[in-house]
């Protein structure tokens, strides 16, 4: 059946009249009641024109929720710029962990603008670094005279290396000695480390107390012998290797030169630590 035409269907007043329909359908079951123009002629009727109708009737009527403000456009413009700009910079660093928060301060009023109908060109007239104070520009192509200026910055947090107990000075440091905790990036530009196992094994150079930042400044290479330990001697010359067993007179590193005491003859001698335990005579 042809629907009415525009001549004999009345435009104003719309009175609101119950459709009584079944999602659309013409099964049976529970139905519901909604007002609806035109209920009498639609009555009885199933299918895509029907369905047609109420999709109309429902684009035209309902309020556009859709439509952006120039305010939230803006705004939203300048976070995905932001967001893209923290993103290649944590691929770049190889930040594992990171997130950041955002401070938009306008330069003007946005809500006086138009809302821009295409995606907002924005250009950078100062700053570089997320976490920097950027002044941007942002324009609308399709409106002259469109143009509002904000600044934007970042702030990132990173999770880093920290002590989860007091560390003292001299002693290598160990796995349950060191936690993961957020850091601000702009206060820890001093160096940090993302990994415990990067900080395990290393050594303290001074006391470290529980919940500070592990920074490079505060390790050293790990002892990997300490005075008084026993050691084992090792000497070459010509060819022929021999060995025998010592104590330390010093702590030491790998590659460092300390005195040991050749327990055989009683001598004390410089040697070179070559591993944990083990050092090997300087005498040629």
């Amino acid at each position: 059946m042809a629907m009415p035409s525009a001549q004999n269907v009345p435009i104003a007043p719309i009175k609101s009249m119950s459709l009584i329909f079944n999602e659309f359908t013409c099964n049976s079951g529970p139905k519901r009641t909604v007002p609806f123009p035109f209920a009498g002629w639609l009555s009885g009727r199933c299918g895509s024109i029907a369905s047609a109708c109420l999709s109309a009737f429902f684009l035209l009527h309902q309020p556009l929720y859709a439509a952006q403000t120039a305010s939230t456009q803006i705004e939203r413009s300048i976070s995905s710029y932001i967001d893209k700009q923290v993103t290649e910079q944590a691929r770049q660093q190889s930040w594992q962990q990171v997130r950041h928060t955002l401070q938009i301060n306008h330069i003007g009023k946005p809500e006086t603008l138009p809302p821009c109908t295409q995606a907002l060109r924005l250009s950078v007239e100062s700053g570089t670094e997320p976490d920097s104070r950027q002044r941007l520009q942002l324009s609308c192509a399709d409106t002259p005279g469109w143009s509002h200026s904000a600044f934007a910055q970042a702030t990132i947090y990173l999770m880093v290396v920290h002590a989860a107990s007091q560390i003292e000075r001299g002693n290598n440091i160990s796995l349950n000695q060191l936690k993961l905790a957020e850091a601000e990036l702009s206060k820890i530009r001093r160096g940090y480390f993302q990994s415990m196992a990067e900080v395990s094994s290393q050594g303290a150079k001074r006391r470290i107390r529980a919940g500070q930042l592990i920074t490079p400044s505060l390790l050293s290479a790990a002892l990997m012998i300490r005075r008084g330990e026993a050691v084992t001697i090792r000497a070459s010359h010509d060819g022929i290797s021999a060995a025998t067993k010592g104590q330390a007179m010093a702590n030491g590193r790998a590659g460092e030169v300390i005195r040991v005491r050749n327990l055989s003859s009683e001598k004390v001698i410089d040697a070179q630590v070559i591993e944990p335990g083990v050092v090997s005579s300087t005498f040629r």
